[in-house]
């Protein structure tokens, strides 16, 4: 029986739907419709997921009445690149995208992004539809507005803020996903049950074997909590100039890991769980925590087969890394910290002196 949810996202004075269940695929083009898109969509994919879900979406969106063109990227995080926009632009000129058409981005968090920046910028801005098929861009990177490419110093540096007008996220998608992509998805997830929901902290922690299994009501619960979360922060901080901050809980260190592995290492997420095991340390080095938040937090992130340390990376490097960091404000580090589980802040000036321990105690040298 298929399951449905919607949550409204409030972003300032735009608002857009969150469509999140099963069966959701084959009714894209029904669901647009509805909120009030006509005309041309651009499709933009990858060579990973147009085998699985291209032709559905685009019978769907076809049946719809919708003109649809589409566009194939290379799959990897090495490919959210300017080069690749490039592609489509060209994809889109070509199509003869309208002001009044649409980017839909069916792909995960890579996807999403690039094909975002594309909408926002390409003739100064295009409707954007969120379709992601990763648990990490669902719970993540498709709300918010939020879109980017990398530069080859650091994640994210090129991109702008752009709502998209919806977002369908189908849980059937994530049966192909294999147990590393799953993983780094229920990175994010745990993030806000460690600076947000304590009920969703107790719920990972007492019903592991449900999510692992992925039965369909454990991961509608987790990524309804996550999703509801981060739309509560998005609404009263849209371009990230206050409390959305928090929500990089990890990535300060997660970021600069990345891009000091070339974005082929790490999967996002894994890159966050190491940061969050970091950042938790570092909240109880700064004693802003009690012990016990390093323990708690590592465990959680083990049950989950995340990572929680560094493979003999150099500490002064990501510190370097780190003074790239979008959170960096004039020229200081600006770390988000936790002072127990459910719990945040931002922590202003961090010292490098006090970053090093950390990085050594997660296996930096």
């Amino acid at each position: 029986m298929a399951v449905e949810r919607r949550l409204l996202i409030k972003a300032g004075d735009e608002e857009y739907p969150l469509y999140l269940g099963t069966g959701l695929l084959a009714r894209t083009g029904e669901i647009l419709k509805e909120n009030g898109l006509t005309g041309k969509i651009l499709v933009v994919t990858n060579a990973t997921v147009a085998p699985l879900y291209l032709a559905v979406v685009e019978q769907g969106l076809k049946q719809a009445g919708f003109t649809v063109a589409t566009v194939i990227l290379p799959d990897g995080e090495t490919y959210k690149r300017i080069e690749e926009l490039v592609g489509v632009y060209d994809a889109a000129v070509a199509c003869r995208l309208e002001r009044d058409s649409a980017v839909l981005a069916l792909g995960g968090g890579v996807i999403g992004d690039l094909a975002g920046f594309a909408a926002a910028t390409y003739l100064r801005g295009v409707r954007l539809v969120q379709v992601p098929t990763t648990l990490l861009a669902q719970v993540d990177s498709s709300i918010g507005g939020k879109v980017a490419v990398n530069h080859r110093e650091g994640k994210n540096l090129i991109g702008a803020f752009h709502q998209p007008a919806a977002v369908i996220s189908d849980l059937e998608t994530l049966a192909t996903l294999d147990r590393r992509e799953f993983n780094t998805g229920l990175a994010e997830i745990i993030k806000v049950g460690l600076i947000g929901d304590p009920e969703l902290d107790r719920f990972l922690r007492r019903e592991q074997m449900a999510v692992r299994q992925q039965q369909i009501p454990a991961l509608v619960e987790i990524i309804q909590r996550a999703c509801a979360f981060k739309a509560r922060i998005v609404s009263g901080d849209v371009r990230e100039k206050g409390e959305r901050a928090i929500l990089n809980y990890g990535h300060t260190i997660g970021h600069a890991l990345e891009a000091e592995t070339g974005y082929t290492y790490y999967r996002h997420g894994e890159a966050v769980a190491v940061g969050m095991a970091g950042a938790a340390d570092l909240s109880v080095a700064l004693g802003l925590a009690a012990p016990e938040l390093s323990q708690a937090t590592r465990e959680l992130l083990q049950a989950y087969d995340l990572p929680v340390s560094i493979p003999g990376l150099s500490a002064s490097k990501l510190v370097s890394r780190m003074a790239l960091d979008k959170k960096v404000k004039a020229e200081k580090l600006r770390f988000i910290l936790s002072p127990a589980i459910g719990q945040v802040l931002i922590k202003e000036d961090v010292p490098p002196e006090e970053i090093f321990p950390v990085l050594y105690r997660l296996g930096a040298v």
